[in-house]
């Protein structure tokens, strides 16, 4: 009976080490370019493809008229002309460096903020709610009070770009902080892991699919508000960026200078995304085991 028993639980050991050796031997590799491009560069491709056709359609058929959708050739005469007059790559840049300063200045700030609301429960219960619902306010209805204490400089910009995006962070980091398993952070402490070197190495790392969640979306709120502050606030003194732009084809009633600066605005967004936010989840994803043959 006993040697039955003994038998059954070096059994019971062997069948857990298999597992552990196969789990182990789980390949994670770096996915092929030739395999990235048919998978993730080929179906936006098709996509943009298959839009920019229809709308060739519609003008072609004249379904609507080009007062109110213009041909293609229309905006890319306008790119072209943008191009020529070597205006282009200032006018994205312009709006870019923009959005990528403020986006950092709200790094800056939202990240010690969350941490602070996540931890400390009487922060939380006096600031968590303003947080949410600042969130939820559209940017746009901060540009006439920033207007009114900065006036028409980069100061009011940056400062549309924080109360947007600052909120999104944090919030993010929030979240993220309250997903850390309560055995992570009793091991840390076991470990001598408190303070600042508790957040460091534990809290950080097991929030951080919340927490870029949070950036990501806190981009895209820094992206968007600037877009209406450029657009609400137009100014000489200001340079002229994307929402300027926009704004200036209204003005104009250039309706291809309209769909360009569309076209633009939407083209920086996801060249963002698929550059610096894509990268940095297939490497989250990847250090955690995540991402396999993927």
């Amino acid at each position: 009976m006993a040697s039955t028993e003994t038998r059954a639980k070096t059994d019971d050991l062997a069948g857990l080490e298999a597992g552990l050796d196969a789990l182990d031997a789980i390949e994670i590799r770096r996915t092929p370019v030739r395999e990235v491009l048919l998978k993730k560069v080929l179906p936006p491709v098709v996509a943009v493809t298959l839009v920019l056709s229809v709308w060739q359609i519609l003008v072609s058929a004249e379904v609507t008229d080009e007062a109110k959708l213009p041909a293609l050739s229309a905006v890319w005469d306008s790119l072209a002309d943008m191009w020529l007059q070597g205006t282009l790559l200032e006018v994205i840049w312009t709006s870019v460096s923009r959005g990528l300063l403020g986006f950092l200045m709200a790094l800056a700030i939202g990240t010690p903020l969350g941490l602070l609301v996540a931890r400390v429960k009487f922060v939380r219960a006096a600031i968590g709610p303003i947080l949410s619902g600042l969130q939820s306010l559209p940017s746009v209805a901060w540009v006439p009070p920033a207007v009114l204490w900065f006036g028409l400089n980069d100061a009011m910009m940056y400062t549309v770009i924080l109360l947007g995006a600052v909120p999104s962070i944090a919030n993010g980091l929030v979240s993220g902080v309250d997903q850390v398993p309560p055995l992570f952070l009793r091991a840390g402490r076991t470990l001598g892991a408190t303070g600042i070197r508790g957040v460091w190495h534990v809290v950080m790392p097991a929030a951080l699919p919340g927490y870029l969640a949070g950036l990501k979306q806190g981009w895209a709120f820094s992206w968007r508000s600037l877009m209406a502050a450029e657009i609400i606030a137009s100014s000489p003194d200001l340079g002229l960026g994307l929402g300027q732009l926009l704004e200036n084809g209204r003005n104009n009633i250039d309706l291809p200078g309209v769909f360009l600066a569309i076209l633009l605005i939407l083209v920086v967004g996801i060249a963002i995304d698929l550059l610096i936010f894509s990268p940095l989840e297939r490497w989250v994803l990847r250090s955690r085991g995540l991402l396999v043959k993927s």
